[in-house]
């Protein structure tokens, strides 16, 4: 029976660089969060061969003294903490004191620092061999520099499993846009094979903030941007969440720090997930970049040695706080958000045509006679004439509350086709709506819409099921869920954990329209259910909820089905195509839009709406070349 021995230095250190040091990004990460720490300004990263052959970070901190070097690399030795109290409110983002220890037990480590208070820099090396620290004196302005050489040399079997140079050399760079992202105050270098792949400046200003996001994750990302902030019950949530419309085939473009710690947590997953529910097209990825500020003493980051999971104590609190504000946010995004960068690209654009004389209240584009002149921004105006039609705002309320109510437009109605056009009206400058006013209707299917900015090419029957859901949505909010008895109550087969959460969250289930009852240890019995479910898989509902609220404390299957059920409604009570609209609809619809929550994407996620910029119009027919 063999013996149980203590583990050497060199072995433990080695044994735990298998959990923090994965890759040579790993070895980065700890390094520039370590300079962090330390208070840097700016941050030099160097890598050459994809960091196997040669990682160097270089900070500006206030460094580490000399007499300290030796037992920086020592495991389990820090200066972040120091009672049991430190580590249950950590405010840095090293604490384990493990980094340097694991990092040289693998490869040819070698630290040079220098304090304020020193005069001259010390230099201390170890190598994963013998372990044994050297020191010596150097040169070295205040702060830090960390070089790390040939990675995994002495653990052949490590380094076999890297990948290419490319590869590495991506990890790296994502893990500096991290890094980068975390802290605008301080400036980033980023070095590979002795070329600058990133330099970044501090970033103090709203500005400057945007455009570090916008170098990071691409302008498109930030033209297509809403801004967050919310505070509330002690949290604040700030960041920037792309619009729906700016979605992603894959999970690439999300980052999310709590207290400048960049994380993947599954509740936080699932609480932007649900707030993006019904606006994402089929399997799309929302792309965000979003802080969390919180009491440090409410979420515990020693989880895991990496550091990327945290836990907080009231989680159901922070994922109602981070739904409830993306949610918020998507809902007031109007078409105007949209159209801000156009306006701007198309500012001091005339109408193409004016048109004396008033517009009645409530009315939309006016029929007028075409003048015989040119507009003043050079393009011809057609010649001829049409009749002009005189309504009230109430005919055209009349005539949209039909098309609501799924009725016909009678055919004395005037019916809206490509031979007949429409001028927008004179406007003071502000006055115009962000859709502007209807032009025609293209086989029946879009709905053609002018503004000062350009073109609007609006889907008018997404556009209308967008608006006949949300109005459903308020329409059941407003009022309690209404429950079914059942005939004969569903008997279901389950765990004791499963059975036990129904009767702690009964009030919960309740409020859900669902009565379940626990008839025996692993036994349950559904008594009632939400009368909208009816024709729902009532056993396959209840597993899913009691799977929610096993991961994330609460549930919202109810709603969701309930929703789906709602936008199928809404799909088949819509204005199908080829349904002919008078200008007034067509203008009623335009200003339902611009008044409705989440208009620019239908029940599924399509876009409703589109523009196109007198800009982009000139350079379809060469203009101004």
């Amino acid at each position: 029976m063999p013996h149980i021995q203590l583990l050497s230095p060199r072995l433990a250190n080695q044994i735990a660089a298998g959990e923090v040091v994965e890759r040579p990004a790993s070895v980065v990460k700890e390094l520039v969060e370590n300079a962090l720490d330390a208070g840097a300004g700016r941050v030099d990263v160097e890598i050459e061969q994809g960091g196997t052959k040669l990682i160097r970070v270089r900070d500006d901190g206030f460094g580490i003294a000399e007499t300290d070097l030796p037992l920086a690399l020592s495991r389990h030795a820090t200066s972040k903490i120091l009672t049991l109290d430190d580590l249950e409110a950590v405010a840095s983002l090293g604490f384990r004191g493990e980094a340097l220890a694991s990092i040289s037990s693998v490869s040819r480590l070698t630290l040079t620092s220098r304090t304020e208070q020193q005069e001259a820099a010390a230099r201390v090396e170890v190598e994963g061999r013998d372990m044994d620290a050297r020191i010596s004196p150097a040169a070295h302005p205040v702060g830090t520099t960390v070089e790390v050489r040939d990675l995994f040399f002495n653990t052949p079997a490590r380094r076999k499993f890297l990948r290419t140079e490319k590869t590495e050399f991506n990890h790296v760079e994502e893990c500096v846009r991290r890094q980068a992202l975390s802290r605008f105050d301080t400036g980033f270098t980023l070095r590979h094979n002795q070329r600058v792949v990133q330099s970044l400046r501090p970033a103090e200003s709203d500005l400057d903030k945007e455009r570090r996001i916008g170098s990071l994750c691409g302008q498109q990302f930030i033209d297509n941007a809403v801004v967050i902030d919310a505070e509330a019950t002690g949290l604040r949530l700030w960041g920037w969440v792309a619009l729906p419309t700016f979605s992603r085939s894959q999970a690439d473009l999300q980052y999310f720090f709590v207290n400048g710690r960049v994380i993947r947590d599954k509740l936080v997953a699932h609480a932007v997930r649900q707030a993006y529910r019904d606006v994402l097209y089929n399997n799309r990825h929302p792309a965000f970049v979003l802080y969390l500020e919180v009491d440090p003493a409410t979420v515990d980051v020693n989880v895991h040695p990496t550091k990327h999971e945290v836990r907080f104590r009231d989680g159901r609190l922070v994922h109602d706080f981070i739904f409830r504000t993306l949610h918020r946010a998507l809902a007031d995004v109007r078409p105007d958000d949209h159209l801000r960068g156009a306006a701007a690209q198309s500012f001091g654009r005339e109408p193409v045509v004016e048109v004396s004389g008033g517009v009645p209240e409530g009315a939309g584009a006016v029929q007028a006679p075409w003048p015989e002149t040119a507009a003043s921004n050079g393009y011809p105006v057609s010649q001829g004439a049409q009749p002009q039609q005189e309504w009230r705002a109430s005919d055209q309320m009349a005539f949209y509350q039909s098309l609501n109510e799924g009725g016909g437009v009678s055919s004395g109605q005037a019916s809206a086709s490509v031979s007949q056009v429409s001028v927008t009206p004179p406007m003071e400058e502000g006055d115009e709506p962000p859709l502007g006013y209807a032009v025609a209707q293209l086989h029946g299917i879009y709905i053609l819409a002018q503004n000062r900015a350009g073109m609007i090419v609006v889907d008018m029957h997404a556009a209308h099921e967008r608006i006949t859901y949300e109005r459903m949505k308020r329409a059941l909010a407003e009022q309690d869920i209404k429950s079914q008895p059942l005939l004969v109550p569903l008997s279901m087969a389950v765990s004791q954990k499963e059975a036990a959460l129904t009767e702690t969250h009964g009030d919960d289930l309740q409020q859900l329209g669902l009565q379940i009852e626990r008839i025996g240890p692993e036994t349950l019995a559904v008594r009632q259910i939400p009368a909208l479910l009816r024709g729902a898989d009532t056993e396959q509902l209840v597993r899913d909820i009691l799977a929610d609220l096993i991961e994330h404390g609460q549930s919202d299957r109810v709603e969701a089905v309930t929703h789906e059920l709602l936008g199928t409604m809404a799909c088949h009570g819509s204005v199908r195509a080829n349904r002919q609209l008078t200008i007034p609809e067509m203008n009623s619809l335009l200003r339902d839009m611009e008044a409705t929550e989440r208009s620019g994407q239908c029940n599924h996620g399509r876009p409703t709406w589109t523009l196109m910029t007198m800009s982009e119009l000139d350079k379809l027919f060469l203009r101004g070349r």
